[in-house]
């Protein structure tokens, strides 16, 4: 075993942690939007919100419009205005549980955790088989640090909606936080089998893999993620840290610099450089520049 080999899982299982964290915000994962009142019609999406403002102006009572130019405003991080139209669209049909749970999602992304809670309490009291409101409302107990509670909800959701790769991707989560490793990559992999074009779920699989002693696996899913998205700091540092274990250095100091590349002050690639710089044989000073410590 390399020297450095000992201290590797204990890195991941931090790097597991932040990306638990992760979730707190409005994505835990690509797929976590918000609900127009028919479903499929758009999450997230561009839309001319001039030309839903146009339909409310010909049906200023019609409670679904407000709820479609919410979201048109939410995804374009216009968050006062969404509210807002949440706010009416909830005024015209108190029972609209998509509105509630949109609403939610902007007070996530606000930080307004304690509201967020109230809204998707309120969308599954209007409709308890309202999967995305479990998968929010789980959210919300993960980033308040309720972590059964979070669990039950994933679970719940997952009941509800199987072929919604959230479910598992966020229960994967709460595994991995728990240390339960194998649970988490069997959740992982179900969601990538739904979503294989999301890279979040790749990464979390590598975090859970390495935890494991599974290096090569790791490398792999974290290969898979940046084909996916290059500009995944994270999953370079943890292609780092998983090459680190293996003792192959000099690689391992190239996937920090491609994260410090991306994002200059990420403390836990400059940590692994600066436990590089005098394991790199024959190398110059260039190939960590100012970066480490």
């Amino acid at each position: 075993m390399h020297p450095i080999s000992s201290a590797i899982p204990r890195l991941i299982l931090l790097g597991a942690a932040a990306l638990a964290l992760a979730g707190g915000g409005c994505q835990t994962m690509p797929g976590e939007s918000f609900a127009s009142a028919d479903p499929g019609t758009f999450a997230g999406a561009s839309v001319n919100i001039a030309s839903l403002s146009e339909v409310i102006a010909r049906n200023p009572n019609d409670a679904s419009a407000y709820n479609v130019r919410g979201t048109a405003y939410g995804a374009s991080g216009r968050y006062q205005e969404a509210i807002r139209d949440f706010d009416k669209a909830i005024e015209l049909d108190p029972r609209f549980h998509q509105a509630y749970a949109n609403r939610a999602l902007v007070y996530r992304q606000l930080g307004q955790f304690d509201q967020a809670l109230k809204d998707y309490d309120r969308a599954i009291a209007n409709d308890p088989r309202y999967a995305p409101a479990y998968i929010g409302r789980g959210n919300v107990y993960r980033h308040n640090g309720q972590i059964s509670l979070a669990l039950a909800d994933f679970d719940r959701a997952i009941r509800l909606q199987p072929d919604d790769p959230q479910g598992y991707h966020n229960r994967a989560l709460i595994y991995q936080s728990r240390g339960l490793h194998n649970f988490a990559v069997e959740d992982f992999t179900t969601a990538i089998g739904l979503n294989p074009n999301a890279p979040e779920p790749y990464h979390g699989r590598g975090i859970s893999n390495a935890a494991l002693g599974n290096y090569d696996a790791a490398l792999e899913d974290y290969g898979r993620a940046l084909n996916l998205n290059v500009r995944y700091f994270e999953a370079w540092t943890n292609r780092g840290i998983a090459l680190e274990a293996k003792g192959d250095y000099r690689q391992a100091v190239d996937a920090y610099n491609r994260a410090l590349s991306i994002n200059p002050g990420y403390q836990p690639a400059k940590d692994g450089l600066a436990r590089l710089r005098n394991k790199v044989p024959g190398s110059s000073g260039s190939l960590f520049g100012s970066r480490a410590g």
